[in-house]
């Protein structure tokens, strides 16, 4: 039997495990044969779950991020973590420092020389204090490093993304191929506004973030956002106002608190129109 995840198999910055239960009890309203269209994809973990709860369904999943290279370099990042693991005499989450950290870094650099691509981002969650993350060696090497190395290797997970429609476009270009799609549902899940993006490939300004309410005017969908980015009160102030209506007028609401740190969290929130 296929193995349902609940949280992304590698690290990824904005994932919705907390959401996982709930989003698992939204799709039980829209029918078998539904056409899911995962817009903003991400670690491709509401798409893995989509697939698992409605299987004679489409998935469409945008590996706008390139996680799909990740799930493929995952012997390389073991083996690499393995070494890294090995050479690190440093005590758990202390700084590495001096020649401990030059020979990381060379570990690092051989890596890269030799395959040809390091999982960066996964990486960080190893060598890199809590929340931080690079994207390549420059950036790495510029940073405090840590010993938060995981204990054993990440398991392999061959099936985690089986049956879905993979694509990698811009998430403009693939509503409009699905927009006029009978029984489609958008899965809208962008990057956070006024929150850490740092992972994403694009760079996203307050006009992306409005631009991403037009597609969901006359679309059911369900759309995650938090309280950081005051997109709903946006929306409802615009609706108040009379200017282009308000997408979210009629939508289901589901929040959850989320913690970055001892000292530092905020509201998750998902919000999906009906199936009918």
């Amino acid at each position: 039997m296929r193995k349902q995840y609940l949280s992304a198999p590698l690290p990824f910055q904005g994932q919705k495990r907390m959401f996982a239960k709930e989003y698992i009890k939204v799709l039980q309203q829209f029918p078998d044969g539904t056409t899911f269209v995962d817009l903003f994809g991400g670690s491709g973990l509401l798409s893995h779950i989509t697939k698992c709860q409605k299987p004679n369904s489409t998935v469409v999943y945008n590996d706008f991020d390139g996680y799909r290279q990740r799930l493929d370099a995952l012997p390389i990042t073991n083996a690499l973590l393995a070494e890294l693991r090995g050479m690190i005499d440093v005590p758990k989450h202390k700084a590495i420092l001096g020649q401990s950290r030059e020979r990381v870094l060379s570990c690092i650099r051989k890596y890269e020389r030799d395959y040809g691509y390091i999982d960066y981002i996964t990486l960080s969650s190893s060598v890199l204090f809590s929340m931080k993350y690079a994207t390549n060696f420059s950036d790495l090497e510029k940073e405090t490093l840590y010993n938060n190395i995981k204990a054993s290797d990440y398991p392999p997970c061959p099936d985690y993304l089986a049956g879905l429609t993979i694509t990698s476009c811009d998430y403009k270009t693939l509503f409009e191929k699905y927009k006029d799609v009978p029984n489609v549902v958008f899965i809208v899940d962008p990057p956070y506004l006024s929150t850490d993006a740092q992972t994403y490939k694009m760079y996203w300004k307050m006009s992306d973030y409005l631009n991403v309410l037009t597609v969901l005017a006359g679309h059911r969908f369900i759309y995650f956002t938090s309280n950081k980015s005051s997109i709903v009160e946006l929306c409802e102030w615009i609706g108040k106002h009379k200017l282009i209506g308000n997408p979210f007028e009629n939508c289901q609401r589901r929040e959850f608190n989320a913690r970055m740190n001892y000292n530092s969290s905020y509201t998750d929130i998902m919000l999906y129109t009906d199936a009918v």
